[in-house]
């Protein structure tokens, strides 16, 4: 009688074989376990016979990882032993017929990378640790579409079942666990009465059952961690795909897909698919503009798709006209039981009141994206309730968080949802709430512009807690929030709060002067204009055209706006009697005239206002007179004249030599560097471009050292250029290269400059020109 015969006689049973073979072979039960790939839990549960029939696969591993060569019967025996341990064939329980996978589309569309990489983590995942893949974001991306494309893919690899289950967790009450636990039992064959009454035990049930089983569960909709934790396998081959509107941070062992909006040449595919090739090509305009009002959502497009197949005359551009009204857009888009509106409202009620309201008063907020603190005065709570408010959101796909600093923007189409909610709010409270952010911003902004005057403190801050500390925290802010802090201006222009714009107006001037290339100063100088104007201040009135007409001339290039500003300011001057703003007038109407090609006129205005300055004891006005010697000798380099230049800018040399009473050396500083730049340009253009080297590299440190790219990246021009004409190829070129590359991002007039300076340096070799 072989062995095998011997323990079947005794025993009658595959765990009493297989012990047998393991203790002949000098195996522990650790070491089969890692030569057959299984886990040692499922080697012992196969001993003690709590696993009676383990399937082909796992036999087949057993007797590799024995070395049984089937010449004693035993392999055949231990086959013999494990199938007559297997259920008999009988019919699928009805828990089964009830968790089948959901029905595949066949014009599900895109996602193809990140289809590849379940399937790669599928066929990557051993024994020890079961795949589990979790599946987010943002309502109507078509999670549980994927997923089921997903499972049908996969199925192939999982011949002992698919299940899908919908956990409800957007339902006021989502599954229990315990109940979700029994119909997968009943599923999986455990007849009713030997599923345990507790939900801890049906887990453990759950887990030992799939242990050697090759099944695929896709659990739906998931509520969160507590929720899907219990359902998960603990050992074994199986794959659990599983999809939630919520990020799920707290799930750990996971791979996690994040799906996003589909792109819009993916957004096409799929109307095409659902509404005929045919259609789309007809009006290929249409159908992208049609995806772009859809905000390229999976659910948002296939609504669309699904109308217009359901009106087959009827025009792509009929649907896009539609669209287009934004207070129609949520309407539009449903289609039988399929709305977008709908589908966010699911995750709108499982809110709290007070993410509700941080959600709903976001739409206030001014541009594209915004801050915690904009939530915070929005919503009238605290700053650290709209900072816990708007991660929650994010995690539940409400929002997106910026990837690198803590702000968020909306979906298009959750922002118009969330602002139908805003209903919900008394209109006079939305009122104080709008006011109270606007004068909260504007306060914030003037205080931390004046980080930038050397002649005033930063002070006003609404909040000194969260104030910016220091120049750099205070430029990132204002960049951050400009949208939102302009948007302020505005409205305190419009609710009659003069002074309070002419304040912040008047404390931007001198960061405006380190920002040129913002276009919104002209926005921003508007407003201060009007509130000088309503005040019926004409010194303040000049003083704010002065503004607009230097923003007119620098930020946005509009000269002949910039000369109207500029006869304004002069008139308004000359009314308030201030020789200060009259030489200002003279001097910004002069820089547009030169612009606008009226070369001697724009002579006679520098001259007239140089003789202001010159008039004028006090110290503003030598400053004044500094930087009007300086456009002068410039427009006279510009006429081909750079000897007069020259000289003109060896007497602003002279006024930087014996300083000026009561101004910052940080203001005298970038004086000094506007002047040396000035004296450089001179030195090129009469070809002394050794000494023009030294005072341009002087004037690019002083500007860099400022934070002023708006006028270091010209001096780097400068700089580059005369390196070319001194032959010192390699050098310029690098230098030249990166003045192009600064002044393109600010969309300075000199880039062309710095592209043609950049090709004659590659064509010459650098050699003088």
């Amino acid at each position: 009688m072989s062995t095998a015969d011997s323990a079947l006689s005794g025993r009658g049973e595959f765990g009493a074989l297989l012990r047998t073979l393991r203790t002949r072979a000098g195996l522990s039960q650790e070491e089969l376990a890692h030569l057959a790939g299984v886990s040692v839990r499922a080697v012992a549960d196969m001993e003690r016979g709590r696993t009676r029939g383990p399937q082909r696969r796992t036999v087949g591993a057993l007797v590799t990882a024995l070395a049984l060569d089937g010449s004693g019967g035993e392999a055949e025996a231990l086959e013999r032993a494990a199938a007559s341990g297997r259920p008999r064939p009988r019919a699928v329980p009805m828990e089964a017929m009830g968790l089948r996978l959901p029905r595949d589309v066949r014009d599900f569309t895109a996602r193809e990378a990140d289809l590849a990489r379940v399937r790669a983590v599928a066929e990557d995942a051993g024994p020890a640790y079961p795949a589990v893949v979790l599946v987010t974001g943002q309502p109507g991306l078509g999670k549980t579409a994927f997923a089921v494309r997903a499972a049908h893919s996969l199925a192939g690899l999982y011949p002992d079942g698919q299940f899908a289950v919908d956990l409800r967790g957007t339902d006021a009450e989502p599954a229990e666990p315990r109940e979700v636990l029994r119909r997968l039992l009943g599923a999986l064959g455990i007849a009713e009465g030997a599923v345990p009454p507790d939900a801890e035990s049906r887990a453990g049930l759950l887990r030992a059952t799939v242990e050697d089983r090759r099944v695929l569960f896709v659990l739906d909709n998931a509520a969160d961690e507590d929720q899907v934790r219990p359902l998960l396998p603990s050992s074994g081959p199986a794959l659990t795909l599983v999809t939630s509107r919520n990020a799920l941070a707290g799930l750990e062992g996971v791979d996690r897909v994040a799906l996003g909006v589909l792109r819009r040449e993916e957004s096409v595919a799929l109307l095409s698919r659902v509404v005929g090739a045919e259609r789309v090509a007809a009006e290929p305009q249409a159908a992208r503009d049609l995806a772009d009002l859809c905000g390229q959502l999976p659910l948002a497009v296939r609504i669309a798709a699904q109308r217009l197949a359901a009106r087959p005359s009827e025009r792509l551009a009929k649907l896009v006209a539609q669209l287009a009204d934004e207070g129609r857009r949520l309407d539009v888009l449903q289609a039988g039981n399929l709305q977008v509106r709908a589908a966010f409202a699911l995750s709108y009620r499982r809110l709290e009141p007070l993410a509700q309201r941080v959600l709903r008063r976001a739409t206030l907020a001014a541009g594209t994206d915004f801050s915690p603190q904009t939530a915070a005065l929005l919503s009238g709570t605290s700053l650290r309730q709209a900072e816990l408010c708007t991660q929650d959101l994010a995690d539940r796909g409400l929002l997106q968080p910026d990837p690198a600093a803590e702000r968020y923007r909306f979906h298009d189409l959750l922002r118009l949802f969330a602002a139908e909610r805003l209903a919900e709010d008394d209109p006079a409270d939305l009122g104080l709430a709008r006011e109270r952010t606007a004068r909260w911003m504007l306060a914030r902004a003037g205080a931390a512009a004046l980080h930038f005057d050397a002649e005033r403190s930063p002070t006003g801050d609404p909040h000194g807690a969260t104030a910016p500390r220091g120049p750099d925290e205070a430029r990132d802010w204002l960049e951050a929030e400009r949208v939102q802090w302009l948007d302020a201006l505005r409205q305190a222009l419009a609710g009659g709060h003069h002074q309070e714009v002419l304040d912040a107006a008047e404390a931007m001037h001198w960061f405006s002067d380190r920002t040129q290339h913002w276009e919104q100063w002209v926005q921003v100088f508007h407003c201060s204009v009007a509130a000088a104007r309503a005040l019926g201040s004409r010194r303040d009135e000049a003083v704010h055209l002065n503004y607009l007409a230097w923003a007119r001339n620098l930020c946005v290039h509009d000269y002949a706006g910039g000369l109207a500003a500029a006869r304004e300011a002069l008139a308004a001057a000359r009314e308030a009697g201030d020789l200060l703003q009259t030489g200002w007038a003279y001097g910004y109407g002069a820089g547009a005239l030169h612009h606008l090609g009226r070369a001697e006129e724009t002579v006679a205005w520098l001259k007239e206002s140089a003789a202001c300055h010159r008039e004028n004891a006090s110290p503003q006005s030598r400053l004044a007179e500094l930087s009007t010697l300086n456009a002068l000798g410039g427009h006279l380099r510009s006429m081909g004249r750079p000897e007069e230049a020259l000289a003109i800018h060896r007497q602003s040399e002279e006024l930087c030599r014996a300083g000026i009473p009561g101004q910052s050396e940080e203001v005298l500083a970038v004086f000094r560097a506007g002047t040396s730049q000035h004296v450089g340009r001179d030195l090129v253009a009469l070809a002394r471009c050794a000494e023009a080297e030294p005072l341009l590299r002087r004037a690019l440190d002083g500007f860099e050292a400022a934070g002023m790219a708006a006028w270091s990246e010209p001096a780097r021009l400068d700089l580059g250029i005369a390196l070319r004409r001194l032959g010192r190829a390699e050098e310029a070129r690098t230098t030249l290269d990166a003045a192009r590359r600064g002044l393109a991002e600010q969309g300075h007039p000199r880039q062309g400059e710095a592209e043609r300076e950049l090709a004659a340096a590659a064509d010459c070799g650098g050699s003088g020109v």
